[in-house]
């Protein structure tokens, strides 16, 4: 199933915020107004889909897989070593995140290459993609930073939000986000259990045998591949592959936590109640995925090496759009936000990781202020009559 499948029904009004003055309190015809543009806008980028995007998509299969053989044939030199992490390591973020992200998304999967298909491919990383498929392109992207349901929202394991009730255990805040950043593939992984469902008796242990074969499965054969035969085949460089295969593991876990995090939770980022985006319009729910991601600048190189996803809001706004397409799309989506007057929330990679950073400290105490209430959206007759 995708985002594009998703009905949104409109039997009652959609609610939207007031309470941030960047971010208005648009009418019902004003939401639809602005969905009917992205949706146009969305049409014609799908129109231009074709050889350019494949040829491209493909240029970055062959480039990761030369940075891995590459990585993978200069463990043979120990001298070098450092060299044969840096490619590895490059590898595996392209694999994961310019390819494997994207490609389980669906954003190539009109090019009918079996090998760049979402219902086919799976990533280099322990998170089977079939469950990683259901939890992220189905869960978080249908209900984007709505509490209660986007278990991405601190992944179970985080407070990342003023309205997560504290606990105690909360005051290990950072700790848990440093430990999550260097063991990101393994968080991701072990993220469908929900552990935290199944301490609050919420799930049995029978419905998490279930789920968790196919990770068991999965994190078998990454660590067979990773930890054992590659450092076999290098015969007496045993030991000095392995801690390459793992410091590379590393590189790209902290690599992705950073990307991720600065999409989802810098400053400025908005969370909702179920109440507010019940029965939500097809344009409430491009506007939710706008003031609930985040987007970091950077050259060329860098929006490669995010997968794009330093375009977070052009990610949840088209999630299965080919994301080489999303600077072109950010031109466009932030000249509506303009004409609407929406917040469009962008800064730097360290200004956004200093902002999350700050969060995760700060969500670690029994502080912060409340959500406040929605607001309801204003018919054009209650805009008149202010």
């Amino acid at each position: 199933m995708t985002i594009t499948d998703i009905k949104p029904r409109n039997k009652k009004k959609s609610t939207v915020r007031a309470s941030d003055p960047k971010n208005p309190n648009l009418t019902s015809e004003q939401l639809d107004a602005f969905g009917d543009e992205l949706d146009d806008l969305r049409q014609r980028v799908l129109g231009k889909l074709g050889k350019e995007d494949a040829d491209y998509i493909r240029m970055i299969v062959k480039r990761q897989q030369q940075f891995e053989i590459a990585g993978r044939a200069l463990f043979y030199l120990p001298p070098v070593w450092p060299l044969a992490v840096a490619a590895l390591s490059v590898s595996k973020i392209l694999e994961n995140m310019e390819i494997g992200h994207n490609v389980m998304h669906g954003q190539y999967d009109w090019m009918g290459d079996p090998k760049l298909n979402s219902r086919i491919y799976d990533w280099d990383t322990m998170a089977p993609g079939e469950n990683w498929k259901y939890g992220h392109n189905y869960i978080h992207h249908t209900y984007t930073n709505i509490l209660g349901k986007d278990r991405d929202i601190g992944y179970g394991i985080l407070r990342m939000d003023e309205d997560q009730k504290w606990r105690p255990y909360y005051l290990g805040n950072p700790v848990y986000a440093l430990l999550l950043m260097l063991l990101f593939e393994e968080g991701v992984a072990v993220h469908d259990l929900e552990v935290d469902r199944i301490v609050a008796g919420e799930r049995t242990w029978e419905e998490t045998k279930k789920v968790g074969k196919p990770i068991l499965k999965k994190v078998g054969k990454q660590t067979l591949k990773d930890y054992v035969l590659f450092p076999a085949l290098s015969g007496p460089f045993f030991l000095s592959t392995l801690a390459g295969n793992a410091v590379a593991n590393v590189v790209r876990n902290i690599w992705t936590f950073n990307i991720i995090f600065c999409g989802h939770f810098p400053a400025g980022v908005a969370t909702f109640t179920e109440e507010e985006c019940e029965n939500e319009s097809r344009g409430h729910w491009y506007y939710r995925q706008l003031l609930g991601s985040a987007n970091i600048t950077g050259g060329k190189l860098f929006h490669i090496m995010s997968g794009n996803l330093s375009h977070q809001i052009e990610h949840h706004l088209f999630p299965d759009i080919p994301a080489r397409r999303y600077p072109e799309l950010s031109v466009e989506v932030q000249a509506l936000c303009e004409k609407y007057g929406i917040e469009y929330n962008t800064g730097g990679l360290t200004h956004q990781l200093w902002t999350v950073a700050k969060k995760i400290v700060r969500l670690s105490l029994p502080t912060g202020k409340a959500k406040p209430q929605p607001a309801p959206v204003a018919t054009s007759d209650e805009t008149l009559a202010a």
